[in-house]
């Protein structure tokens, strides 16, 4: 009896970003081109922030978003800085994110002057097949909580495909 082909899970996603104002902004949007090879999203602030100094309309952040075998490739550089050992409470439903605050410590990533040391932000998120019933525009359906990826099952096929360690 074969496995049931709804319930495999597969990488959907991989989300890298960085935050910053100005020239901070720019060298966070040198690293992202540098680490995913791709074009970056500058991301812009919709609420006014008085203490940060952040105002509507103010770019504050920018993120790139990688799919497929390059999201599974860079994914595996990128938990090499990290040894492999990630904290189950880094894991959520349907997703799990991790930071790392140099890229230096990125296995084969040489330092660049003209970003100098920054850190960012890793989520991947998780999917089966199915899920565009949800999201498609005409005759879109509800998806049951069965048809998420739990936490436990993560940790799961994190150890199992990526050979990664969980405390």
């Amino acid at each position: 009896m074969s496995e049931n082909v709804m319930r495999t899970i597969k990488i959907e996603k991989m989300i890298l970003s960085a935050g910053g104002q100005a020239d901070n902004l720019a060298k966070s949007k040198k690293l992202l081109e540098y680490l995913s090879k791709r074009k970056v999203q500058i991301i812009a602030s919709n609420k006014r922030i008085p203490d940060f100094g952040v105002a509507p309309g103010m770019e504050v952040g920018v993120r790139v978003t990688i799919r497929g075998e390059d999201a599974e490739d860079l994914l595996r550089r990128l938990l090499g800085a990290l040894d492999n050992v990630m904290k189950k409470k880094q894991v959520s439903e349907n997703h799990f994110s991790f930071g790392l605050k140099e890229y230096i410590d990125i296995p084969g990533v040489e330092y660049q002057r003209d970003i100098g040391i920054k850190g960012l932000n890793i989520t991947v998120v998780f999917a089966r097949p199915g899920l565009r019933v949800k999201r498609k525009k005409i005759k879109y359906g509800n998806v049951p909580k069965r048809q998420h990826v739990s936490k436990e099952e993560i940790i799961k096929f994190m150890e199992v495909h990526f050979k990664t360690k969980f405390r």
